[in-house]
């Protein structure tokens, strides 16, 4: 596993060294050495799969609040997707910014998604499953999100037609930087 930097305090992109032969291929995905050694301290708590039946399903953008902050490790096991999270951590130094990466089960990437930012992904293609492995339990009295079009981050998605999106997350409200935004320690 190589870890790369994004732009974005302390989010990187874990990508995986697949072993190859004529059977197909074996890879690691997940290796809590690595991250310790690479200063990332990740405990796996709970993990997830998403099917997604339609390509232009967005979900997102999803955090939960203090005390059940989480972080997570996205990786897109069939087919792809664009994987987009904001730094939404008050004193980040990278406060109020977004990045986004294709995910697919071809280009075995990974996002390492830090406590503090927001997560949502759009399907670039159908049938489409996300693996999620989150540090905290899911705590719907403290789960939040906000607007995947918040004009505030202006995220640049490679679709914005025909979107499919849940009604839950066309509620979400926009952002305000001067108000919002989650304080970690």
């Amino acid at each position: 596993m190589v870890i790369h930097p994004t732009p974005l305090h302390q989010a990187v992109i874990l990508e995986m060294q697949p072993i190859l032969d004529n059977r197909g291929y074996f890879v690691r995905s997940f290796c809590k050495k690595t991250l310790d050694d690479h200063g990332i301290s990740f405990d796996n708590v709970q993990s997830n799969i998403a099917y997604n039946r339609n390509h232009g399903t967005l979900r997102g953008m999803h955090f939960q609040l203090p005390p059940y902050c989480e972080d997570k490790i996205v990786s897109c096991i069939q087919g792809s997707i664009y994987d987009v999270i904001i730094d939404i951590n008050r004193e980040s130094p990278t406060f109020g910014k977004w990045f986004g990466i294709t995910l697919s089960e071809n280009n075995h990437m990974s996002l390492y998604v830090p406590k503090g930012f927001a997560h949502g992904y759009l399907t670039l293609s159908s049938n489409t499953s996300i693996h999620y492995m989150v540090s905290n339990y899911y705590a719907p009295s403290y789960e939040s999100g906000v607007r995947w079009d918040d004009k505030t981050f202006g995220i640049n998605w490679p679709l914005e037609d025909n979107l499919i999106i849940s009604e839950k997350d066309k509620q979400w409200q926009n952002f305000n930087m001067i108000t919002d935004g989650i304080i970690l320690s």
